[in-house]
């Protein structure tokens, strides 16, 4: 075995673009998270750069690449691409090896995928046709109520008194949580009761069998998110180490299978 080998997961989000190196025996050694923007092939070019330089390693030691992610045709480097659905399977599946359900909250859409023992997909369900319930929507609402996306999660921590919103839908939701402003409601109160309705919106899309596992930004940067979820399923619920580059790690498993 080559000491320097090692193989690379991009997977380029509407929102954020994940490299994920993982050495010949799927060890994560280098990773790089950066908002995706408007040039896709500049910003996997660029968090393949910074997750080298993490992982002390080169172009020359890259075995193979696969892209994955609503702009994995936008990645200049790659050898060959593979469906989100089956990257962040397989990159959760690496770290929870049974039978399981992913809760995948992305930037544009909502992913249920359900593993059996041996890895393969039993169940999947998408929130495909509204933004309701994923990062954008928690985007809307933090803009909404004027405060800063980062301290969603500690305001609605501090809610002593949830104010539930009556819509899943964004435009609806962003009249009510004006509403709830206008009326001289807590903010606090108001933050917890956006976040319900995630919760909410996800636990409707699928039942949550066997053992639930988290990921994405929104998961990242929300851990009070799992929490709310916990109580409305009356059950633990588990994280991955790094939640928000499960897809990037799966795209990096596939390359290591396609390694011939």
């Amino acid at each position: 075995m080559i000491s320097n080998k090692i193989y690379v997961g991009t997977d380029v989000g509407s929102s954020r673009t994940k490299v994920a190196i993982l050495d010949p025996d799927k060890n994560l050694i280098g990773y790089s998270i950066k908002k995706s923007g408007t040039d896709f092939y500049a910003r996997a070019e660029e968090c393949l750069e910074s997750s080298l330089k993490a992982a002390r390693a080169s172009r020359e030691d890259i075995i193979k690449v696969i892209s994955t992610g609503y702009g994995r045709k936008n990645v200049a480097y790659a050898d060959g691409s593979r469906t989100e659905i089956g990257c962040h399977a397989k990159g959760c599946f690496l770290y929870f090896p049974e039978p399981i359900t992913i809760v995948d909250i992305g930037g544009q859409d909502n992913k249920i995928i359900k593993l059996d023992a041996k890895g393969l997909r039993t169940g999947f369900k998408m929130n495909r046709k509204c933004a309701a319930g994923t990062g954008a929507f928690l985007e809307e609402m933090a803009a909404r109520l004027d405060v800063p996306l980062e301290d969603m999660n500690d305001l609605a921590s501090r809610s002593t008194d949830m104010i539930k919103l009556g819509s899943f839908c964004t435009v609806f939701s962003a009249t009510e949580v004006l509403e709830n402003i206008r009326n001289g409601k807590n903010i606090t109160d108001i933050v917890k009761g956006v976040f319900y309705s995630i919760i909410k919106r996800i636990i409707e899309m699928d039942s949550l069998t066997e053992k639930v596992i988290m990921t994405g930004g929104v998961i990242a940067n929300n851990p009070y998110l799992v929490k709310m979820a916990e109580e409305l399923i009356a059950g633990k619920i588990f994280i991955p180490e790094h939640p928000q580059l499960t897809g990037a790690i799966g795209a990096a498993l596939y390359a290591m299978e396609n390694d011939k």
